[in-house]
């Protein structure tokens, strides 16, 4: 499904169009001359990870379906930073790709002072691939089932209940905050460096709640040892049809999710960014591709390079805000 479904599918066909009729010889142009040699797809994270999986789901698609050779390259280091950067100073050929998201495209900006890179300058949209939402969850145990229930809690002992989360200034951690700050709550906070220990105190009952991406908790959801109380999307995740959104809780309009999608080098030529665009959003038609991302708790988006040029523009400046007002810093 589009990213924004408002924009009929003439309309991002006649985008396409006119993108190549940009450069002489248009698309059949580009059809001709690209690609030629493998496609290098920076995954600015560990393999295993949310990220590395959807990369990996969309590169075998392209591998399958148009007969390249996509190739993933995990580049983790600081936030996600580094693979960025490696993507941004490569040259604008087509052949060099990076699956950003919200943390290193919309947050990091503000939250790292020295960003190398510059998100909305130094790199090209291609097309938005999926988008995936934050739960609060807590265990099976615990005596709030809903997040009103946490609501009543936290007024009547302000800082006394403990949120978890894995690292300071993470999509979770700025969503708990977006949370409390919908609710005039205050909760205490309680970073950590990874979702392992994280998940055994939660179980343990050692924190009350816990902000965490579907994937994460997904399993002991499953297995009976954790409860989800609200998720933060706009609609509820097909992997937990029950749990209303915040939402729905009473905070209308409240939406905080993490996004996905592949970007290039600026530069990188019209036609061969409409000719990426178009088989990356065949590939998230495909069904086994929208199955496995929705396996994981997330929702395909796709669409146009400058519907998600759009959502970059709107994205950036709200997170830096929801940085500089949480107080978030990599301390």
């Amino acid at each position: 499904m589009p990213a924004f479904p408002s924009l009929s599918r003439s309309l991002c066909a006649a985008f396409l169009g006119l993108a190549a009729a940009a450069v002489p010889g248009g698309a059949a142009w580009a059809q001709a001359a690209y690609p030629s040699k493998p496609i290098r797809l920076i995954v600015p994270f560990p393999p295993g990870g949310g990220t590395d999986m959807i990369a990996r789901t969309v590169a075998q698609k392209l591998t399958d379906q148009n007969k390249w050779n996509v190739i993933v390259d995990n580049r983790p280091g600081a936030g996600g930073n580094l693979g960025v950067d490696a993507a941004a100073k490569s040259a604008p050929d087509g052949y060099t790709l990076v699956m950003g998201q919200t943390s290193n495209l919309a947050i990091n900006p503000t939250l790292y002072p020295k960003l190398p890179y510059d998100p909305l300058k130094d790199l090209v949209p291609v097309a938005l691939v999926s988008s995936s939402p934050i739960v609060m969850a807590a265990p099976v145990n615990s005596p709030y089932k809903t997040f009103p229930d946490v609501v009543a809690a936290a007024k009547g002992k302000p800082d006394a209940l403990t949120l978890g989360y894995s690292g300071n200034g993470t999509v979770a951690h700025l969503a708990g905050e977006l949370a409390e700050n919908a609710a005039g709550i205050q909760l205490r906070h309680i970073p950590y460096k990874g979702a392992a220990q994280a998940m055994t105190d939660l179980v343990g009952g050692q924190i009350d709640l816990y902000m965490s991406s579907v994937p994460t908790l997904l399993g002991q959801v499953r297995n009976g040892k954790l409860k989800v109380l609200a998720i933060t999307s706009a609609k509820r995740s097909s992997q937990l049809p029950d749990v209303p959104t915040l939402a729905e809780s009473g905070y209308k309009g409240f939406e905080a999710v993490t996004w996905f999608g592949i970007l290039a080098p600026a530069g990188t030529p019209a036609p061969i960014v409409a000719q990426l665009n178009k088989a990356i959003n065949q590939a998230l038609q495909h069904a086994e591709v929208a199955e496995r991302l929705r396996s994981e708790g997330g929702d395909v988006m796709g669409g146009t390079p400058e519907q998600f040029t759009q959502l970059l523009r709107t994205e950036v400046p709200r997170w830096g805000k929801i940085v500089k007002d949480s107080g978030a810093s990599l301390d």
